[in-house]
């Protein structure tokens, strides 16, 4: 009995142990089952193991531990599972590992998974769940990994997380938190790793941080940090990778920078504020493979780089490096020893010189990004030695010459963008190799020639910009087989002929523009079956013809431009039904009947139908005349009558043409008759045929050529500008001109020598006047083009410097001051800009082109704010006045608001119509938000040369500095929104002499 009882306690121990194990697994095993539960979607059927035939333990993503079969580890890591986390994952009691990586889990973390007690990985990166940070996480005081990424998160990085003390590893990248960062991390001694990108951290890093001996990854990117980097920061000494790009930090780096980080292999600065030097410690750094200090403001020279063996990217382009000097380059050199480098990019600074040799050495290089810098020289033939390429920028630099054929060995460029610079020659027929090419950019150089049928080969290309060069000849056809392309710029070239009716194979386009060349013919009907098109421009153009009922496909269209051509017939009212329409440029054509009334129509901001005088009808404030509409009985005797007269008015015109052809050639316009006369056959052979060779320029209403005159006292060099005569208005723009520069004569105006009027060879009207020649070229190609330079003139003048500027603009005020108040007949210019602005041997300026010129009348004792006649042609896009473009009439105050573009365009090389100017932003805005502080910034580089010794350019820069705040003030003025806040030209030529006193005073005091 004695030993009955103990046998029976035991018993009963075991059964009670036993029982406590099997109610603790059967614990876990419900758990399991409640978070299968909560799974809405298991696209791969991996948790089709979680039933009862098996135990838990050997269900897909469990472990277990061996002695007490609960549940360790719990890894559903990319099963692309659907639904909420279970509360029930709380009593997983035993769980050390819960990793729900990469799946589509929503909702909140529950709270309970505080009482994991064990945990030590929590690992939930790339799902959406939402809400705060459960604050219960701060009881798992054994937690090492804390992996919260890619979620929505809301409010802060909890105080209560203070306690966990082990942490090794924290990652919060991309959520929706706030805040600053907290200083009690600096307590989690043994974190190597600490990443926050795209959360929303304001503020300075705190010091504290710099308590982490351990850590070796500090990643902060694309948040708004600010301040400078605590000096304790630089204690780090563990760190390989350092990681704040898009913060707002700022400061200089320390001089011994590579030498407080060691172990650094990763440096990520750009998009920053920094300033200052970049450290030449850092050519010490040996472990270094990829730098990145883009997008700041760091100044002077770049250091060599001759140790960095380990490099693979290198980027620092858009900062304020380098002076323009020959000599800025050579830390490219430096980086020979760099075999491996896969990115290059140091564009969008200051430095100048011409590419060393040396770069093309880096074979395995996939990008070079050298764009926005003053880099000269031809591109050299060796750039075909870089045959692992994709994607090669050199736009916006000083390039000039051929690009070299070699550049066809590039077969894995996708991107190839050479444009703003001053290339010429024709392109290489070699760019039909480049089969893997989705982006070519060659716009805004000196091209010529036809374009090369082989770019057809370019089966995958997307964007073809081949803008404003001297291109000529007839558009390829091939071109037009490149289904692919998204957006198509031709324009501002010399293409001649029709747009091809294979148009229509361009499916995906979306931008195409050809305005301002030659084309003439029809509107191809198949240009409706691109119906991808949002923007479209055909202006400036002769082409003919009504606008073709298939544009009524082209619903998605945003921008329509089809001014200045010869489009004829009414215009189509499905067009005002067009939703998306934000412009419709209608002007100058010679369309006729009733202007739709609906949609679009209804607005006079969107529509534009200036020049058409047979429109009638339409909402009232387009002011067109009421349509008549008589009955056609009554018109029948009239009908008649008409055409008997024209009829016979035919036959006498032939009869007396055929009599007086001889004599034709020395007629002359009445509004002309005082100048002298010359032939046709004279200036055909004094420009050689009219040759492409002779061809200076080519606008809407004419073309300019360079001619050579035999006179009885030797060769005389003139411009001759002939006028396109089947543009309509061209004939209008002679007269004009002829009869403003008959009355007018000034040192700072274009003199007119001669005209022809009369028939050419094949008994065409002919009309032409002829200047002095210009041997400078014009103002546009010193900004943006490449300066015309005679022998006489040195290499060194090519570019304007800031005196010579000044000069220019003080000639066109000097020149506008006297059309406007001084000659015998006041008159409006109407078309200020920098291609209208010559200049001579001497860099004077003569303001030319009076085609578009109007007389003011006496009537008014306000004379600047009238006109004889109605508006007419109101300039050109980005320097007419804002009052043009509601009907108002022609003013010197529109004059003075050009005058106030041309000023900012002068001393900032920015165009008005430059891409960067859109969503609201205009040239005047861009310069009055830098004034006064940050005038320096937006001025072009080269105004800022000055000597070296550094206590003379500070005072240099520190005149200009000043200088340049008066001028953008004046610009600033004239171009003020409303005419009467205009200041008279008078007032602007005093103060820009005022400016230039005062600067050659300045420069007389730092000799």
């Amino acid at each position: 009995m004695h030993i009955f009882f103990p046998c029976i306690v035991f018993v009963c121990v075991l059964c009670s142990v036993s029982c406590s194990v099997i109610d603790r697994e059967e614990t876990d095993r419900l758990a399991l089952l409640s978070f299968k539960e909560h799974i809405t979607l298991d696209p791969n059927q991996t948790m089709r193991s979680w039933n009862d035939s098996t135990h838990f333990c050997n269900w897909t993503g469990i472990v277990c531990g061996q002695k007490h079969k609960r549940v360790v580890v719990l890894n559903l890591w990319s099963w692309g599972l659907s639904g909420s986390i279970s509360p029930a994952i709380g009593n997983l009691s035993f769980l050390r590992v819960f990793l729900f990586h990469n799946n589509h889990f929503t909702g909140n973390l529950p709270q309970e998974v505080g009482r994991l007690s064990k945990l030590r990985r929590l690992g939930l990166n790339q799902n959406s769940l939402t809400g705060k940070i459960p604050l219960n996480l701060s009881r798992c005081l054994n937690l090492v990994e804390l992996d919260i990424g890619g979620n929505n998160f809301t409010g802060i990085f909890p105080k209560e997380f203070e306690s966990l003390t082990k942490l090794k590893s924290i990652i919060l990248d991309k959520n929706n938190l706030a805040g600053q960062i907290p200083k009690f991390i600096g307590n989690f001694t043994s974190l190597k790793q600490i990443s926050a990108k795209a959360c929303n951290y304001y503020g300075s890093i705190p010091d504290t941080l710099g308590q982490l001996s351990n850590l070796t990854f500090f990643g902060f990117p694309l948040n708004m940090l600010s301040g400078v980097l605590p000096s304790s920061f630089f204690n780090l000494s563990s760190l390989t990778m350092i990681n704040l790009p898009q913060n707002l930090i700022d400061g200089n780096l320390p001089t011994d920078f590579a030498q407080r980080f060691p172990r650094l292999r990763f440096l990520y600065l750009s998009i920053n504020k920094f300033t200052g030097p970049i450290p030449v410690s850092l050519s010490n750094a040996s472990n270094l493979e990829e730098l990145a200090l883009g997008d700041n403001l760091f100044t002077g020279t770049v250091p060599s780089f001759d140790r960095q063996t380990r490099l693979t990217w290198f980027a620092i382009g858009s900062n304020k490096l380098g002076n323009g000097k020959a000599d800025n380059l050579n830390f490219v050199s430096s980086l020979g020893n760099c075999t491996n480098l896969t990115f290059l990019g140091f564009g969008a600074n200051n430095l100048g010189g011409v590419l060393p040799k040396s770069l093309f050495n880096f074979t395995q290089l996939t990008q070079l990004i050298v764009t926005g810098s003053l880099i000269s020289g031809n591109i050299p033939s060796e750039i075909g030695q870089l045959v692992n390429i994709n994607r090669l920028v050199l736009s916006n630099n000083l390039f000039m010459g051929r690009v070299p054929e070699s550049i066809g060995n590039l077969r894995n460029l996708g991107q190839l963008s050479l444009h703003d610079n001053s290339l010429s020659g024709s392109i290489p027929f070699s760019l039909g190799n480049l089969t893997l090419l989705s982006q070519l950019g060659l716009g805004y150089n000196n091209f010529q020639g036809n374009v090369p049928y082989t770019i057809s080969n370019c089966r995958q290309l997307q964007l073809l910009l081949l803008n404003h060069n001297n291109l000529s000849g007839e558009i390829p056809k091939e071109i037009f087989s490149l289904s692919s392309l998204i957006s198509l710029d031709l324009s501002n070239n010399h293409f001649v002929g029709s747009l091809p009716s294979e148009v229509d194979n361009l499916k995906n386009l979306v931008y195409f523009n050809i305005s301002n060349n030659m084309m003439s013919g029809v509107i191809p009907p198949s240009l409706g079956g691109c119906t991808s098109l949002v923007a479209l421009s055909i202006s400036g153009n002769t082409i003919q013809g009504e606008i073709p009922v298939t544009f009524s496909s082209l619903r998605g269209l945003s921008r329509i431009d089809l001014s200045c051509n010869n489009l004829t017939g009414k215009i189509p009212e499905y067009l005002g039904d067009f939703k998306s329409l934000r412009t419709l440029n209608l002007s100058f054509n010679s369309f006729k009947g009733t202007l739709p009334v609906l949609g679009a129509f209804k607005n006079t901001t969107i529509v534009s139908i200036n020049g058409n005088v047979n429109l009638c009808g339409g909402f009232q404030e387009f002011q067109l005349p009421e349509c008549t509409f008589p009955h056609p009985l009554k018109n029948i005797i009239p009908v008649v009558s008409v055409l008997f007269l024209l009829i016979m008015a035919i036959t006498f015109y032939l009869v007396y043409k055929r009599k007086n052809s001889k004599k034709a050639s020395l007629e002359t316009d009445s509004d002309i008759k005082s100048l002298p006369q010359v032939s046709y056959r004279n200036l055909q052979k004094a420009t050689n045929g009219f040759s492409s060779e002779n061809l200076i320029g080519s606008g809407k209403f004419s073309s300019v050529y360079k001619a050579v005159l035999s006179q009885k006292d030797g060769p005389q060099v003139v411009a001759v500008k002939v006028l396109k005569l089947a543009v309509y208005g061209a004939h209008k723009a002679f007269t004009a001109e002829g009869e403003a520069l008959r009355k007018i004569r000034h040192k700072n105006l274009v003199r007119i020598i001669t005209s022809c009027s009369g028939t050419d060879l094949q008994g065409n009207d002919f009309k032409a006047l002829i200047y002095d020649y210009m041997v400078n070229g014009s103002l546009e190609d010193w900004l943006h083009q490449n300066p015309v330079v005679g022998p006489e003139i040195e290499e060194t003048t090519r570019c304007l410097n800031f005196f010579q500027r000044l000069n220019i603009v003080i000639d066109v005020a000097r020149a506008l001051d006297y059309i406007h108040f001084q000659c015998g007949s006041p008159m409006i210019h109407c078309d200020i800009k920098p291609c209208n602005i010559l200049l001579n041997a001497d860099l004077v300026a003569h303001l030319g082109d009076f085609g578009l010129a109007r007389f003011l009348q006496y009537a008014s004792d306000d004379f600047s704010a009238s006109n004889t006649s109605s508006l007419g042609v109101l300039g050109t896009v980005g320097y007419v006045a804002p009052e043009y473009g509601m009907g108002g009439q022609a003013s010197t105050y529109g004059d003075i608001y050009s005058f106030g573009i041309l000023l900012l365009e002068t001393f900032t090389r920015k165009r008005p119509t430059h891409e960067m100017f859109n969503n609201g932003l205009s040239l005047r805005d861009f310069v009055k938000m830098a004034i006064p502080d940050h005038v320096l910034e937006i001025t072009d580089p080269v105004l800022l040369e000055t000597r070296q010794e550094e206590n003379e350019r500070t005072r240099a820069y520190r005149s200009i500095k000043e200088s340049l705040t008066t001028i953008y003030q004046i610009g600033i003025t004239c171009s003020m929104e409303t005419p009467r806040d205009r200041i008279d030209m008078n007032n602007v030529f005093n103060q820009l002499e005022s400016v230039k006193k005062t600067f050659v005073g300045g420069r007389r005091n730092l000799i």
